[in-house]
């Protein structure tokens, strides 16, 4: 595949909008990443213009477009706005992204992003059965992956355990604000992980995050009767994710949209 046509891959953060061309056969970038500081407020139309800069600055890619979005998203339309600007709430992100830049722009959950990829090129590479991909940070977000597909918006850090908000006990912030030690916070993920084993009895979990370059502190303290392993890609997942979304993943919603026009 000739770069110009390689998709394009784009991580929207909470501080920054990062993006680079992606070789999907790799599953790694194809150009240096750029990065622009996120708009505030980053309504969805300032966004788009940071997205359309940023494409600007890479003017040989033609190729399909991902983006990830720190939200429900459901063919296009962004459904929640827990951390960022409600003006989301209810915007098809693809059509708006698509206008902005001239180009076939499809968007994801973050978290499935960096699912995807994990699943694809990572940490669960070659994993059969149900794979779950949780990533701890400000809150917990997760990725279901069986057999490969994405079973999409699983949203599994706002489960309730015990009374509480599983994100608002066992998140990686919540430590960092709360102090508490590996082994107090250990505890935490043990009871939220063996929930996910009572509700899905998965295969593996993949914890990702920022936190995960920290995983022999924590992960060996946990638990569990299902393999736990921490996430490979790291910081590169959501780009790389996005990107092959792009490709895939809305190649597979456009096969579904059209058997439900049909009947099927």
């Amino acid at each position: 595949m000739a770069t110009s046509d390689l998709p394009f891959g784009i991580d929207f953060g909470g501080s920054g909008i990062k993006g680079a061309p992606v070789d999907l056969e790799r599953g790694d970038f194809a150009g240096e990443r750029e990065r622009i500081p996120t708009p505030q407020p980053s309504s969805p139309e300032a966004v788009a213009g940071v997205l359309a800069e940023l494409l600007g600055r890479f003017p040989e890619s033609q190729g399909p477009v991902g983006v990830t979005v720190p939200g429900v998203v459901r063919h296009g339309v962004v459904h929640s706005a827990a951390n960022i600007d409600p003006a989301w709430l209810g915007s098809d992100a693809d059509a708006l992204f698509t206008e902005a830049t001239g180009r076939d722009v499809h968007v994801v959950n973050d978290a499935d992003a960096a699912g995807l990829a994990e699943v694809r090129y990572g940490a669960a590479r070659g994993r059969q059965g149900l794979v779950i991909v949780t990533t701890l940070g400000t809150g917990i977000g997760s990725a279901l992956v069986h057999d490969g597909v994405l079973v999409p918006n699983s949203e599994l850090g706002h489960l309730e355990i015990d009374g509480h908000v599983a994100e608002k006990r066992a998140a990686n912030s919540v430590r960092e604000n709360q102090k508490l030690s590996w082994e107090q916070w250990a505890e935490r993920l043990t009871t939220y992980y063996r929930t996910l084993e009572k509700l899905f009895s998965p295969d593996l979990f993949v914890v990702g995050g920022g936190v995960s370059k920290k995983a022999a502190s924590f992960l060996p303290l946990l638990e569990l009767d299902t393999e736990i392993v921490p996430a490979t890609l790291r910081n590169k997942a959501g780009i790389v994710g996005a990107s092959l979304y792009a490709v895939e993943g809305a190649a597979l919603e456009a096969r579904q949209g059209v058997a439900e026009g049909a009947g099927v």
